[in-house]
């Protein structure tokens, strides 16, 4: 196991491997007429997460990708329930239902082409 996943908890970072290919999803599909620009990752664990692999995104999924990140990283709890499931809610005002949209057209996207593997990420 890698030393990053030492450091960051396992579910935190698949979390922030799924939101980032959820966000990059939903920029690609609903946003294809937007000015887009790779996403650019200064922390090397979270660099790490996502392989290398720089989303590019319009501002407004750059931005909402950021501040998910930010908060998945800071999130209090362990073990770290599901957004929709947990009792506090630490997204700002308007983000919170941008990731439900973003998670709703990017799963049933994801799912209707064969990514089984999120159903168990939904699920779980």
């Amino acid at each position: 196991m890698s030393e990053v996943f030492q450091r960051l908890d396992r579910k935190k970072a698949n979390d922030i491997r799924i939101l980032s290919q959820f966000v990059s999803v939903f920029c690609r599909e609903k946003h294809q007429a937007e000015e887009k620009q790779p996403f650019s990752i200064k922390d090397e664990q979270v660099r790490a997460i996502l392989g290398g692999r720089n989303p590019v995104l319009c501002q407004d999924c750059r931005r909402l990708l950021s501040h998910g990140i930010v908060k998945l990283l800071l999130c209090p709890y362990d073990p770290k329930p599901m957004c929709k499931k947990c009792p506090t809610h630490c997204y700002a005002p308007g983000y919170r239902e941008k990731v439900r949209e973003v998670m709703r057209f990017s799963g049933i996207y994801l799912l209707k082409r064969g990514r089984l593997d999120l159903m168990f990420h939904y699920l779980s």
